[in-house]
């Protein structure tokens, strides 16, 4: 059991509990059925609430169609995890198939992002996540590497195998992760083109982007293209702790 120290206010001794984050996650909808027939359902990794619960966040699911202004101001911080593909503006080869995800689910998301930026609280995207705020941001995305990008490497990787990436020095992720960061999983045919008016900070061998961050903002606005939840312990942890602290600041 931790105790805390006790603090001396107006005569009386009392003990002050450790802050205890709330960080938002919402969880992806099944909109088309394919979980259960004649069912909309919600789903989610249930790593993403581990990590945090690890890093001594309390996680709550955000389920749409929860208000994204009021779920966001009871919150500390807000993450966006992997979910289905982005929608092409134009047309795809019929060799790329895409799996969309439900154009609620993507309202909802960025009207999520929209009240966390405006508040100020830190967040983190991951995968779906930080394409999505790639977006936001005035970026672009390649929406499938097969076929617009031949030349990329295969991104859509066993859970198991990983790859090196280069983080770019100076970068808040560099002061999370460090000057030579372990190789990340890789999961994704979708990626970011052009990062828009955030920073991209982390590629592959390839130079597909990695990793995006909010240069003008001194809080927590961080994108990472893999799936740092399914990592190791030791290789999750520094990243997870590091959004968790800064959703104490």
């Amino acid at each position: 059991m931790v105790s805390h120290p006790p603090v001396l206010r107006h005569g009386r001794v009392r003990h002050v509990r450790a802050m205890v984050p709330k960080i938002g996650i919402p969880p992806c909808l099944d909109a088309s059925e394919r979980i259960r027939a004649g069912r909309r359902t919600h789903y989610l990794d249930v790593r993403y609430a581990e990590c945090l619960a690890e890093a001594g966040a309390l996680p709550f699911y955000l389920p749409a169609p929860a208000a994204p202004a009021a779920a966001i101001e009871a919150l500390d911080g807000l993450l966006l995890p992997g979910g289905d593909d982005f929608p092409s503006p134009t047309p795809l080869p019929p060799e790329a198939r895409l799996d969309p995800a439900a154009p609620e689910q993507i309202r909802y998301d960025t009207a999520l992002l929209s009240a966390a930026l405006e508040r100020g609280i830190p967040v983190l995207g991951v995968c779906y996540g930080m394409q999505l705020l790639a977006l936001h941001y005035g970026g672009t995305l390649i929406h499938d590497l097969a076929t617009q990008a031949p030349s990329a490497r295969e991104h859509r990787l066993p859970e198991s195998e990983t790859h090196p990436i280069r983080v770019a020095a100076g970068s808040r992720l560099a002061d999370v992760l460090g000057p030579e960061p372990s190789p990340v999983n890789s999961l994704h045919h979708q990626a970011v083109a052009d990062a828009g008016r955030l920073s991209a900070v982390a590629w592959a061998e390839d130079d597909c982007i990695e990793a995006v961050e909010d240069p003008d903002r001194d809080g927590f606005v961080v994108g990472v293209q893999w799936h740092p939840e399914k990592l190791r312990p030791e290789e999750r942890r520094p990243l997870f702790e590091a959004f968790v602290a800064a959703t104490r600041r």
